[in-house]
């Protein structure tokens, strides 16, 4: 099954603990400050990092589902 990362880009702030926690699923837009998704459905080897970049995330504007 596989795993989809959404980001709330209404409501993400830019902090970056996505980025520093999973360099290979997120990085951060320079124009808007925001996250960016590398990696929008990641493996199942990735799904550590995934759920890490949930629980990183200080405004809880990351999911991620099981499609």
């Amino acid at each position: 099954m596989p795993l989809k990362l959404i980001v709330d880009l209404d409501r993400c702030t830019g902090c970056a603990c996505c980025m520093m926690e999973c360099p290979d699923l997120f990085d951060i837009d320079d124009a808007t400050g925001k996250a960016i998704l590398l990696e929008p459905e990641p493996s199942d080897d990735q799904l550590a990092q995934a759920e890490r970049a949930v629980r990183s995330c200080p405004e809880s504007v990351i999911t991620l589902e099981r499609g």
